[in-house]
């Protein structure tokens, strides 16, 4: 073994101990109700990790009445700055565990240990973000009415917030949405992806350390159909923030429809990458490639379609497919892995079974190697899909893997009509050194968010959502206030203005 595997092997002989997972609620760790309990599974091994408590109806009651009474009581009186100093201390306590947090999101979602350290960085940067844009950004608005009124606007928090959160960034992901909300004013009850609940769990533990009131924030783990479910359908849940699927989002709104409950829904993507023959073409292959393989290509932004210009094609799909074979994948534990195992068996059969399709829909499917050693992982080698076109499922669906469709245009307007003939609008990213193209062709694209000449970098203060299937809402920045907080009006009268007298003799 090399030294990188020497050390991924003793940092999962230190994880491989890792306790049973409980429930977060009212500020106790408790089994749940049912006793009941699901086994979470190494993505690098399918062995067993450990149990975890499968949350249902009756514990999500107990979340939200604790959560309620917390929103209420405590939490809900606070001074802002008294509970911007609270969040403030969970991004403190991130970074201090953050030689733990690392190891335990790559054990248990297959993520490369080089991306997870990054994560959690930003995790913790998340909570004092908000904390900040909360005390200077969370503003209302003056309207004044000659010298008869003063009306203005305030922002109140608005309840309890149930969060549902995915399995492929899930720390992350989960304190994306948990800062602004807590940042706010609500109560939260965090629904983890079933998938991925180790850093779910240490997060709780975390918040639990930094001594937010009971009852503020808790976690109930379980399933989709039980927990998840319970959690929309709860009467004192009165927004519901959901990361994951498209169709399930769809079937989450309908379950909540009736309560009237609000919704943010950042879902599916197939994001295209557009290569024009005037781009910086090493500097494209470099976004291209990272676009599509990191995170194990369970990315929602991922720029899963390639549209190059033909003029170039044969020298970047060359040049791609070099990368290609040299993506080290591995363990991923150990630093040098850039792609490791795929989440669960079930997913690794979704995306083994697109790679079938994509042969019998006519697809050259080219791949890199995963050593033999890795056998008994979830492992989908980097994939490109060759030959393909608009018409093909592997094409139109989402596949959320390391797998790139691959396709050549003409001009502006074709590779414009192609890049918005699917039912996704998430994201797209342009290649051109001219700019003017490259304004008109981001600005023509159907799709939340656009880059120019740029890979994903997030910027915290722009709002992320996307159109079409991919979303309903936006998030980030000041953006989330119109989520996470009620805007109210109030009308002051300055002075004896003239009312209408009914009735009067």
């Amino acid at each position: 073994m090399t030294n990188s595997q020497t050390a991924a092997e003793l940092k999962r002989k230190t994880i491989a101990g890792v306790q049973d997972v409980q429930l977060y609620i009212d500020g106790q760790f408790v089994d749940a109700a049912s006793h009941q309990q699901f086994d979470n599974i190494s993505p690098f091994t399918n062995e067993k990790i450990n149990s975890v408590a499968s949350g249902g109806a009756e514990d999500i009651h107990k979340a939200a009445l604790a959560a309620k009474k917390a929103f209420k009581g405590e939490w809900g009186k606070m001074k802002q700055s008294d509970r911007l100093k609270y969040v403030n201390k969970i991004a403190d306590l991130i970074d201090e565990y953050t030689e733990e947090l690392a190891p335990l999101e790559s054990y248990d979602t297959g993520l490369p240990l080089s991306l997870t350290k990054k994560m959690v960085s930003r995790a913790s940067h998340n909570f004092r973000f908000y904390a900040e844009m909360v005390s200077s950004r969370m503003v209302g608005d003056a309207y004044q009415v000659d010298d008869e009124f003063l009306n203005y606007t305030i922002h109140k928090p608005v309840g309890v917030a149930g969060l549902i959160t995915p399995w492929n960034a899930p720390f992350m992901l989960e304190t994306w949405k948990i800062a602004p909300a807590l940042a706010t004013g609500n109560t939260v009850i965090l629904k983890p992806a079933e998938w991925s609940p180790l850093t779910a769990n240490k997060l709780a533990e975390i918040i639990d350390q930094a001594g937010l009131p009971d009852g503020v924030f808790n976690v109930v783990h379980g399933f989709g159909e039980t927990a998840g479910a319970s959690l929309v359908a709860h009467k004192d849940v009165e927004l519901i923030s959901f990361t994951g699927e498209t169709t399930t989002g769809s079937e989450i709104m309908k379950n909540g429809a009736d309560a009237l409950k609000r919704f943010s829904m950042e879902l599916g993507g197939k994001s295209p990458i557009i290569v024009f023959d005037d781009a910086d073409l090493d500097r494209a292959l470099d976004a291209c490639t990272w676009g599509i393989f990191s995170f194990n290509g369970e990315r929602c932004t991922a720029n899963s379609r390639l549209y190059i210009h033909e003029d170039v094609a044969g020298q970047f799909i060359t040049a791609l497919k070099e990368r290609v074979d040299n993506i080290r994948v591995g363990d991923p534990l150990d630093d040098t892995t850039q792609v490791g195992p795929l989440i669960h068996r079930k997913h690794y059969k979704k995306v083994a079974s697109y790679l079938e399709l994509a042969k019998e829909e006519g697809c050259e499917v080219y791949q890199g190697n995963v050593p033999e050693e890795y056998e008994l992982g979830n492992y989908i080698p980097p994939t490109i899909l060759l030959n393909a076109d608009n018409s093909m499922r592997v094409v139109q669906e989402e596949i959320f893997g390391p797998v790139l469709a691959v396709m050549t245009f003409r001009d502006e307007e074709e590779v414009i009509e192609l890049a918005n003939d699917v039912r996704y609008g998430l994201a797209g990213y342009v290649w051109t050194k001219d700019i003017q193209r490259g304004h008109r062709v981001a600005q023509a694209v159907d799709a939340g968010m656009l880059w120019i000449n740029s890979q994903n970098v997030r910027d915290l203060r722009t709002p992320f959502g996307g159109s079409k299937h991919s979303g309903i809402g936006r998030e980030g920045g000041y953006y989330a206030f119109e989520f996470y907080t009620e805007m109210q009006v109030v009308h002051v009268a300055l002075g004896d203005h003239k009312i209408p007298q009914f009735g009067k003799k």
